[in-house]
């Protein structure tokens, strides 16, 4: 490594009034991988936004210095010709082109005035060889897993000639073995002399990936960690994110006072007729009350599925078993059927399905249960302050008032809205569907220490999550899946991260 490729010097950036970071200095080595962390609104994005020209010059203050030359990005594509391409976490393809046509989309190979096919497709097979990927350039994107769909946005980024790779939160929507696989492919970029700055939540990521780690909190510049020296450590890395220690990120549950079965499923399937399969198959299954049981297994083995065959079936699934409700059989013909028998379900996709990004925080916790905040068929204002008030002080959630817009906030808190959104029903069973997806440290801490509220209270909770971590640090009882079957139950005290692969793989 010889010096810095690039160096953001004092750089400032206010909304409305807000400022969303301020004085950051940052700067990262050629040739290094360099991540970039924090809390959800610590400013990461937005100083990413700022070097890739969304924010255009002269709409923040500071300078931005590139290979040794101040620049200037009015457009993304600025900074793209340049050398710095950025793939977001929402990943920018077009399902329904095949992959060479996605990644030298805008940046077309020609003879003359004409697309040159041929010639783009050589270089297609090029650029996924250099990512590992091996697929037919001619496959439709939308025919591809995630974690390939990933790939091709970096073989994209490599048509580029790119030099400083920036990825925001790359192995959010990944399995282990992709998130292995994105992690072992940068380290071979790495090695081919390209720069990468990665934003992460995942600390595991982080200590094993990072050359450097620059932590950012409150739109500040807080410290930046050096491998080499031994100090990208867990612990370190938490105290300067969050500005304290937390001993223990899953928090303890001293007093387990495990009740009656309040749930219980028995040889339950459901059948896709989109897919032309089973998605769950023949899955016994039980929750008691005041109990938390974990749902482990690989993207794909029926986890959110089995969640949404329970929660009313919005997915039109035919349905087989037996589903029992605090001892009564039920069958719901609808979500609405659930909410009344004390079920609730918060999706994985908060963006997509769980909240109105485009309302403010008391229109979204209060849209589940609007009967409760309304007379005679017309919502009382005040009531629905009055609640959603109690329910943002009660979720900790961080914003300038209940009519901030949701899209606005963070990710974390987010989260805690959705979370309110179904609390807000009254139920007497929560099904958590990846309850701490894309979000950092201090947030999970938080939505942990709900989670333990709610059991205290009565409350049983389902918690469905890819981070083994989380499913052994919270859970009563662990189920693995695989395939749409249950291949295993677990007791805690019986689980490890070795025993759920082992079953999560057969």
């Amino acid at each position: 490594m010889s010096g810095y490729i690039l160096e953001m010097n004092q750089i400032s950036k206010e909304f409305t009034g807000v400022k969303a970071l301020s004085n950051v200095n940052f700067k990262v080595e050629k040739g290094e991988i360099h991540c970039l962390i924090g809390e959800n609104g610590a400013g990461k994005s937005t100083l990413m936004k700022v070097l890739s020209g969304v924010y255009p010059y002269g709409t923040y203050e500071g300078d931005i210095v590139f290979e040794g030359s101040v620049q200037q990005f009015n457009k993304i594509s600025d900074s793209v010709k340049t050398g710095i391409v950025i793939i977001y976490q929402e990943l920018a393809l077009f399902p329904d082109l095949t992959v060479y046509e996605n990644i030298f989309v805008g940046n077309e190979v020609k003879r003359g005035n004409l697309v040159d096919w041929n010639q783009t497709i050589r270089q297609a097979k090029e650029m996924l060889k250099r990512v590992g990927l091996d697929v037919n350039p001619e496959t439709l994107v939308k025919d591809l897993s995630v974690g390939k769909q990933q790939l091709v946005e970096i073989a994209k980024a490599l048509s580029k000639d790119v030099k400083l790779l920036i990825l925001d939160e790359p192995t959010a929507a990944l399995n282990e073995d992709d998130s292995e696989n994105l992690l072992n492919l940068l380290g071979e970029l790495k090695n081919q002399g390209i720069t990468s700055i990665m934003i992460s939540h995942k600390l595991k990521e982080v200590i094993a990936i990072a050359d450097h780690a620059t932590v950012l909190r409150d739109g500040k510049t807080i410290c930046t960690l050096d491998a080499s020296k031994g100090e990208i450590t867990e612990n370190v890395i938490i105290k300067n994110m969050v500005g304290r220690d937390i001993d223990d990120i899953y928090p303890k549950r001293p007093d387990k006072k495990i009740g009656e079965k309040i749930l219980e499923m028995s040889n339950w399937s459901a059948y896709s007729t989109e897919l032309g399969r089973y998605v769950v198959k023949d899955v016994n299954f039980n929750i008691k009350k005041g109990e938390i049981v974990g749902i482990a297994g690989l993207m794909g083995s029926g986890r959110t599925e089995l969640a949404l065959s329970v929660f009313g079936n919005p997915k039109n699934y035919k349905l087989e078993g037996q589903l029992k409700v605090a001892g009564a059989v039920k069958t719901f013909k609808h979500t609405s059927d659930a909410i009344k028998s004390g079920i609730a379900y918060v999706t994985e996709d908060r963006k997509g399905d769980g909240l109105f990004l485009i309302q403010d925080i008391k229109n979204n916790i209060t849209a589940a249960n609007l009967n409760s905040v309304a007379d005679n068929g017309v919502i009382n204002e005040n009531e629905e302050v009055k609640r959603a008030g109690e329910y943002k002080q009660s979720m900790y959630i961080k914003a300038s008032s209940l009519e901030q817009t949701v899209g606005n906030l963070s990710g974390g808190n987010q989260q805690k809205v959705s979370l309110g959104k179904w609390l807000f029903v009254g139920p007497k069973l929560l099904i958590l569907d990846e309850p701490t997806r894309g979000i950092d440290v201090g947030a999970k801490f938080e939505i942990y220490t709900i989670m333990n509220k709610l059991i205290d209270q009565g409350m049983s909770i389902i918690m469905i999550s890819s981070e083994l971590g989380e499913v052994l640090g919270m859970s009563d009882r662990v189920y693995v899946m695989a395939e749409g079957k249950i291949k295993g139950e677990l007791p805690i005290e019986e689980a490890s991260q070795e025993s759920i692969m082992q079953l999560a793989t057969q």
